[in-house]
């Protein structure tokens, strides 16, 4: 698929970190064009390097074509809405204020594919990893009629956590997992943060991240789940238990599980399933799509966050150390880029999908 002309998109809450992700990724984008840059109101009238200042946390420089755009106040949705055919959000706003705001832009008519937490349990919204559930996109057409809009919508991808272990999940189903004991490694890049502005991590592990447990243990659960009714009804299992600690890694979440299975597969179907597992994204060459979604390392040393963070452009996952247990099945180690595949680079590939679907659309 090529695009006669690149579609025009926004970035919402474009100064913060997952919102300077955005930019980079989509700076030279095939498909897509930043045409609005929005923020705080002490933000708007900037230029996006003014505004940036010296908060600018990625390992590339400013893009050149949006240095001197001015940003305009990301509250004001008649500032953007008509010069862009939809939206990505990363707005730093409560709950409460980012629901409403991205049903007040998708009530304008403006797709929002959002990397936000606000909107991941409202029952219409699609919550989805494209490889694994692109089939609850087909929820959008009951949101739309919720939201009484003929083009907007909201979409949402999940939880960077659940990342480096879902997709795994997923090329198993057949075996059937049904209860999961998950421990997560996770990079201070998912607090938004540096070594820069966070030194307390340095040589430091924290045993605690706000949410984040519940999110583990539940999102897997809706992205498994199916449409009844105009709703996404979360599936009942695998059942998962979870610990999240922070580590001192700059970008990275390593996934620490042990699976039972109804089924008995064998090390080598386990393996096999992951490494040809594929979905849409594969088939439809989309360009943020990882050729391979699932690498697996037969290394006894491996994931390693500084030999495969980077799979696939940070867009693949790898698993490793698969080895029968003694009190559940199996257990394996996962790992992924959480900024990449599990922040703005999971959105970007939603809405590269959202457009292949014929949901995002010129206005």
């Amino acid at each position: 698929m090529s695009l006669e002309k690149k579609l025009r998109v926004g970035v919402l809450g474009a100064t913060g970190m997952v919102g300077q992700r955005f930019v980079t990724l989509l700076a030279d984008h095939p498909w897509y064009e930043i045409t609005v840059l929005a923020a705080s109101p002490r933000s708007a009238g900037k230029t996006y390097e003014q505004a940036v200042g010296n908060r600018w946390k990625m390992s590339v420089p400013i893009p050149e074509k949006v240095k001197n755009m001015v940003v305009v106040d990301v509250s004001r949705p008649e500032n953007v809405v008509d010069k862009v055919d939809f939206v990505f959000s990363a707005v730093d706003m409560t709950k409460d204020e980012i629901r409403r705001i991205e049903e007040e832009y998708a009530k304008t008519e403006t797709p929002v594919v959002s990397n936000n937490s606000a909107h991941r349990w409202t029952p219409d919204v699609p919550m989805v990893i494209p490889e694994i559930n692109a089939s609850h996109f087909d929820i959008i057409p009951f949101q739309k009629k919720r939201l009484g809009t003929k083009r907007g919508f909201i979409a949402v991808k999940p939880n960077c956590s659940i990342q480096g272990y879902t997709p795994a999940l997923a090329a198993w189903r057949e075996f059937e997992p049904y209860e999961c004991i998950v421990s997560t490694y996770q990079a201070i890049s998912g607090a938004g943060k540096t070594f820069k502005d966070w030194p307390e991590m340095v040589n430091n592990i924290i045993p605690y991240i706000a949410g984040e447990e519940d999110k583990s243990e539940q999102e897997p659960l809706k992205i498994f789940g199916e449409i009844e009714n105009g709703v996404i009804v979360k599936a009942k299992e695998p059942v998962i238990t979870s610990q999240c600690l922070r580590v001192p890694i700059p970008d990275g979440h390593t996934a620490s599980v042990f699976v039972k299975f109804r089924q008995h597969p064998t090390k080598e179907q386990l393996i096999e399933k992951l490494v040809s597992y594929r979905g849409l994204p594969q088939e439809y060459a989309l360009p943020s799509a990882p050729k391979q979604f699932i690498q697996y390392r037969e290394e006894p040393d491996r994931p390693q966050v500084t030999l495969d963070v980077n799979y696939e452009h940070g867009m693949g996952v790898t698993i490793g150390r698969l080895r029968e247990d003694t009190v559940y099945d199996w257990k394996f180690v996962g790992l992924a880029h959480n900024t990449l595949r599990g922040a703005a680079g999971g959105a970007v590939l939603c809405a590269e999908l959202l457009t292949k679907l014929g949901y995002i659309e010129a206005k």
